[in-house]
């Protein structure tokens, strides 16, 4: 397994377009084009990456910056259903944070995400890296966040 994040533009945009979730997830997460399509309205705050086992594209992720808080925040953060269950959502990220320690948009050390109340595969992922439920909630989602 050789993850790598790769920021999204005109090269590999419509492979993020190809990427698929597994029955049942829409509920949890987002498809890559409406995260496009945010990215590019904040462009000037976020950069959204094609999660990379060599040269295929096998997750998405976005990272934005919130300068109101200040944080940063993953937003969503998917892996492609014929990739899910090998360990490629672990290693994402940790590249996600260790590309959030190198403060590329401001100073922040706090890191925060939403998460599916239901999802319990992706709460416990986020809860291994010390992520934890902030008691901020919106309909179906939990907030948890972490101090770098």
């Amino acid at each position: 397994m050789e993850i790598q994040l790769k920021r999204i533009d005109e090269r590999n945009f419509v492979d993020a377009f190809n990427l698929k979730l597994a029955d049942g997830q829409e509920a949890f997460v987002s498809h890559p084009i409406r995260s496009l399509a945010q990215a590019y309205v904040y462009y000037n705050q976020c950069t959204p990456f094609g999660i990379y086992d060599g040269d295929q594209m096998v997750g998405y992720v976005m990272v934005i910056y919130d300068y109101d808080i200040p944080e940063y925040d993953v937003w969503h953060m998917m892996i492609d259903a014929s990739s899910q269950s090998k360990g490629y959502g672990k290693e994402a990220l940790k590249k996600v944070l260790e590309y959030i320690k190198g403060k590329p948009f401001g100073d922040s050390d706090r890191v925060a995400l939403t998460c599916n109340k239901v999802n319990t595969i992706a709460l416990k992922l986020f809860q291994k890296f010390g992520f934890e439920l902030t008691g901020n909630y919106d309909k179906d989602e939990v907030e948890l966040a972490l101090i770098l």
